[in-house]
C-alpha cells in the first residue's frame, strides 16, 4: 500500500534516478536486466537450459566483482570476455545443479522472508528506515531490476538453506577434536642461530677467466630487453578546463536550491483508511483514541491499512517535498511536529499524518559555495570538450598512417617515450593496458595507430610504435662489473652454506650447539614452548622449525634455512609437545570447533557438488 501512496518521482530526483538506469545501460547493456527468455540456449543442465543473457549477466557479476576488489591495481586483461567465460558458465553449471537438487529436497524461501531481508539492508536504508526510491535507484545503478534482484536474492537464500542442510549432516567426533589439538596447539622447544653473510661476502679479485666462463654461460642473463620507442598523444581533464562566467556560477547556485540537501526534511507517519463501508466510523475511532492520548504508533499499528508501514507505528521516513502525493504534501508543509492533522484524501485513501521530527534545510551562502561551483561547471565543461575531441580523435587516429595529422587537426602536441618494455613499472606506461597496446601485433607489425584508450578516469591516450626494439646481446664489456658482482656472490652463498653444514656435521657428531655457537661468535637464542602462531621467532625459522620430525629420546633434530638477507640459521629442535585438547579453555574449545565443523562443512559441500556434477547430463552447445 505505501507503494500506491508514493508517486512517481519529480523533481531532480527524477533526474537522478534516469541518470543511472542510462548510465547502468551503457555499461551493462539492457540484456543484463532481461536475463530470461529469448535466444538460442548454449548450455543444458538436466534438460534445463542456459541462455547467453544468463552467461553475459555472470560475466557481467563478476567483472564488477574484480573492480570493486582490485580497484586500481585491475589488470585490464582480467575483465576480457574471453578470461571471464569458463568460469562463468561453470559457476552457472554448478547453480543449475544446486538450484534443482533445492528443488527435488523441496526446500522454499518465502516472499515474507525477502522482503525482511531487503528491508534490513542497509544501502536501502535512509536514517535506518528502508527507502524504497533508494532501492530502486541503486538497483538501477547497480544495472538490476528491482524483480530481477528478488529473484537472485531468492536462489542464495535458497542454496544457503541447502548448504546449510548440507553442514548440518556433518559432525567432528572427540576422537577428531583430540588430534587436531594435538597439531593445531602443538608446542615446539628449540635453539637457534645465525650466521651472518657479513663475515664470507667476498672481495677477493675476480679472474678473467672466471668472468668469460660465466658470460658464456648465462648468455641469456645479458640480452637487451625488448621495447619499443613511441609517440603519443594524451587527452587529460585539466587540459580543457576554462574560466568560468560569472553568470553560470549564479545559475548554478539558484538551481542547487532544488538539491535535497538544502530542503527541508520531514519524517513522517500516517494510519491509512482505505475507502470502504464504515470508514467515518474507523477515522472516528482513530481521532478518538488520539484525542484520549494514545500514542500515534501504537494507533498505526493497530487502525492503519497499510501494511508496509503499520508494524513501524506508520513511520514512513522522510521527504523534502516531493515524495508523497501532492495533497500530503501541502499539509506536511504546514503541519508543527507532533500534531496529528485532519482526515486528508489521496487515491490511495484517507491519511491521518503527523510530522515525528523536521530537519531545517538551508542553503550556504553564495561565497561558501563559490569555489565549489566553479570547479563544478568547470569540470563538466571540460569534460564535454574532452569527449567530444576523443570522439575526433577517435576517427582521425584510426584513418591515419601516424600521428601527425591527427595532432595537427586538433591542436596537440604530439610527446615521445623511449625504451618503454613490456613490464614497466613507473610513468604512463606502467597502465597495463596502454603496455599491452604498444606491443600489440595491430601496433608492432602492422604499425597501426592504437585505439584511444582510456586508462584512468578523464584521461586518454592513442599511441603509434616508431620503433621496435628487438632483444640483442649485451657486449661482455658493457655488463663485467655484474658479472663480478655475481660471481662473488656465489662465493659469499657458497662459503655461507658450506658453514652452516659444517655447523651441523658437528652437533650431529655430538658436538653441543652452545659450543659451536660460542666459538664461532654467533650468539645463541632459545625458545620454549612455542606455538605455529608465535610472532617472536622468524617466520622462516619458525615454518622449518614445525616442518622438523619430532626427535627421538635424548636426540635432537637440526637444519638450517637461508633468511631473506642471506644469513644462514642453524636449528635445533629440542623436544616437541602435542597439544592437549582438555587443556583449552571453554572459548577455546567453542574456536577449533567452529573451525573443525567448518572445515568439515566445506568438504561436505564440495563432495556434494561434486556428486551432482558427475551424475549430471550436462552439454555445452
Amino acid at each position: 500500500m505505501l507503494q500506491d501512496i508514493r508517486q512517481h518521482i519529480q523533481g531532480p530526483a527524477a533526474k537522478v534516478v534516469v541518470g543511472l538506469i542510462v548510465v547502468s545501460f551503457a555499461f551493462f547493456g539492457i540484456e543484463s536486466i532481461l536475463v530470461d527468455g529469448g535466444g538460442n540456449k548454449i548450455a543444458e543442465v538436466n534438460g534445463e537450459s542456459i541462455y547467453p543473457q544468463e552467461l553475459q549477466q555472470a560475466m557481467d557479476t563478476q567483472k564488477r566483482r574484480l573492480m570493486a576488489l582490485m580497484g586500481d591495481n585491475l589488470d585490464p586483461s582480467l575483465l576480457e570476455d574471453d578470461n571471464l567465460q569458463p568460469q562463468a558458465m561453470e559457476s552457472l553449471i554448478n547453480r543449475k545443479l544446486l538450484m534443482q537438487s533445492a528443488a527435488d529436497l523441496k526446500l522454499a524461501i518465502s516472499e515474507q522472508e525477502i522482503g525482511a531481508l531487503v528491508g534490513s539492508m542497509q544501502q536501502f536504508q535512509v536514517d535506518g528506515v528502508f527507502s524504497a526510491d533508494l532501492y530502486k535507484s541503486v538497483l538501477a545503478g547497480a544495472g538490476y531490476s528491482p524483480a530481477y534482484f528478488k529473484q537472485s536474492l531468492h536462489d542464495d537464500m535458497l542454496l544457503n538453506q541447502l548448504r546449510s542442510g548440507l553442514a548440518g549432516t556433518e559432525f567432528v567426533t572427540p576422537v577428531e577434536h583430540e588430534l587436531n589439538a594435538r597439531v593445531i596447539l602443538e608446542q615446539r622447544d628449540l635453539r637457534y642461530f645465525t650466521i651472518p653473510i657479513e663475515k664470507f661476502t667476498m672481495t677477493s679479485s675476480v679472474t678473467e677467466a672466471q668472468i668469460d666462463e660465466y658470460y658464456a654461460a648465462h648468455l641469456d642473463d645479458f640480452r637487451t630487453e625488448e621495447s619499443v620507442d613511441l609517440d603519443y598523444l594524451e587527452l587529460r581533464l585539466d587540459d580543457f578546463r576554462q574560466p568560468v562566467e560569472e553568470s553560470a556560477i549564479l545559475e548554478a547556485y539558484e538551481l542547487s536550491k532544488q538539491d535535497a540537501q538544502y530542503k527541508t526534511q520531514n519524517r513522517v507517519s500516517h494510519i491509512l483508511f482505505e475507502p470502504g463501508d464504515a470508514i467515518n466510523q474507523r477515522i472516528s475511532k482513530a481521532q478518538e483514541k488520539l484525542a484520549a492520548g494514545v500514542a500515534f504508533a501504537a494507533v498505526a499499528q493497530e487502525l492503519s491499512q497499510d501494511v508496509g508501514s503499520a508494524d513501524k507505528g506508520g513511520d514512513l521516513g522522510y521527504s523534502s517535498g516531493d515524495t508523497f502525493p501532492e495533497a500530503m504534501e501541502a499539509v506536511i508543509a504546514q503541519l508543527e511536529p507532533g500534531v496529528v492533522s485532519g482526515p486528508i484524501e489521496t487515491d490511495a485513501g484517507t491519511h491521518l499524518i503527523v510530522v515525528t521530527e523536521r530537519k531545517k534545510g538551508e542553503q550556504p551562502a553564495l561565497d561558501d559555495v563559490r569555489q565549489q561551483l566553479q570547479e563544478k561547471i568547470q569540470a563538466e565543461e571540460a569534460r564535454v570538450a574532452l569527449l567530444r575531441t576523443v570522439e575526433s580523435l577517435k576517427d582521425l587516429a584510426f584513418n591515419a598512417e601516424d600521428l601527425n595529422y591527427p595532432a595537427k587537426e586538433l591542436g596537440l602536441k604530439i610527446k615521445q617515450a623511449d625504451k618503454v618494455i613490456r613490464t614497466q613499472n613507473e610513468g604512463l606506461f606502467s597502465n597495463k593496458a596502454l603496455a599491452e597496446a604498444a606491443f600489440s601485433e595491430d601496433a608492432l607489425s602492422s604499425g597501426n595507430n592504437s585505439e584511444v584508450i582510456e586508462y584512468a578516469a578523464d584521461q586518454f591516450v592513442v599511441l603509434h610504435v616508431g620503433k621496435h626494439n628487438t632483444p640483442e646481446q649485451k657486449p661482455l664489456a658493457a655488463v663485467k662489473e655484474e658479472i663480478v658482482a655475481a660471481i662473488r656472490g656465489d662465493m659469499t652463498r657458497a662459503a655461507i652454506i658450506a658453514e652452516a653444514n659444517l655447523a651441523l656435521e658437528k652437533m650431529r657428531s655430538g658436538l653441543d650447539a652452545d659450543q659451536f655457537a660460542k666459538s664461532q661468535g654467533y650468539p645463541l637464542q632459545a625458545e620454549v614452548g612455542i606455538d605455529r602462531r608465535n610472532s617472536t621467532v622468524p617466520p622462516e625459522v619458525l615454518r622449518r622449525a614445525f616442518d622438523l620430525a619430532a626427535p627421538a629420546a635424548d636426540k635432537t633434530a637440526t637444519d638450517f634455512v637461508i633468511a631473506p638477507n642471506g644469513d644462514a640459521v642453524v636449528i635445533e629442535l629440542m623436544r616437541v609437545n602435542p597439544g592437549e585438547y582438555k587443556a583449552l579453555s571453554v572459548a577455546d574449545k567453542e574456536q577449533l570447533q567452529q573451525m573443525l565443523n567448518s572445515e568439515s562443512g566445506s568438504l561436505v559441500n564440495d563432495e556434494f557438488q561434486r556428486g551432482l556434477r558427475e551424475r549430471a547430463d550436462v552439454s555445452v552447445l
